[in-house]
């Protein structure tokens, strides 16, 4: 079953959200540490991954175009509209932490390799591994996530299944339009450019930034059609 992995990483958030809601209670400083811990874990995979480039050009310019365009479309806006809607549709009452626990478990479950790669490996080889690693991952830090932003990151995981889903179908088709030095390459450039935009979340997670991540998201985007034509040209 194709989509199984993102069926289960989707599962794995929303079952750690509900226990992140049951476990409110956990101490103030008990949760800034914490969550001190995992924004400083989520900077280290970053580096981790954005050291994976083989053409760091390619990520700059990724970088660089996907701002402007992000800005131009403003998706951190957006983003955080949607998150509003859904607040005001569930639970408008909880001065905004369903919009931002939302955005912010959206931006670190959807950004990275791991998604990527392990949708495409769902995809192309029916091999579900890499998500079923991503699944328990996201599980242990949604049960944080809620417990500090609330009950928003629960609705996190529809983002995710759509995002995860998506690439999985588009996958089982890929090797047959797409060469796979082309698909490698994507591979290995946008691990990097997602490496970096894991590291803005990581530090703004430890309050150190204030970076749009959200804008910076087409990057990655910039990356396909940059690996695309570094290749036929």
């Amino acid at each position: 079953m194709v989509l199984l992995g993102t069926i289960v990483n989707g599962i794995c958030i929303a079952i750690g959200s509900l226990l992140g809601k049951l476990f409110h209670r956990i101490p103030k400083q008990v949760k800034a540490t914490v969550m001190g811990g995992i924004g400083l874990a989520v900077a280290l995979l970053g580096i981790q991954m954005g050291m994976k480039s083989e053409q760091f050009l390619i990520v700059i310019f990724s970088l660089v175009l996907g701002g402007v365009l992000g800005e131009i479309w403003d998706w951190d806006k957006k983003l955080n509209q949607l998150g509003k809607w859904v607040e005001k549709k569930v639970g408008g009452n909880q001065q905004g932490n369903i919009a931002k626990g939302f955005v912010s478990a959206t931006l670190l479950f959807v950004i990275g390799a791991m998604a990527i790669v392990g949708a495409l490996d769902s995809g192309l080889r029916g091999d579900h591994r890499v998500l079923y690693t991503k699944s328990i991952l996201d599980g242990f830090a949604s049960i944080i996530l809620t417990t500090t932003l609330g009950i928003g990151v629960i609705f996190s995981a529809i983002p995710v299944m759509i995002y995860e889903g998506g690439i999985a179908l588009l996958a089982t088709q890929i090797e047959r339009w797409v060469p796979k030095e082309i698909v490698d390459s994507f591979i290995a450039e946008s691990t990097a450019t997602g490496g970096i935009l894991i590291i803005a979340i990581g530090l703004n997670m430890l309050g150190i930034t204030n970076i749009r991540v959200a804008n910076l998201l087409p990057s990655i985007i910039v990356t396909a059609f940059a690996v695309s034509i570094i290749y036929f040209f």
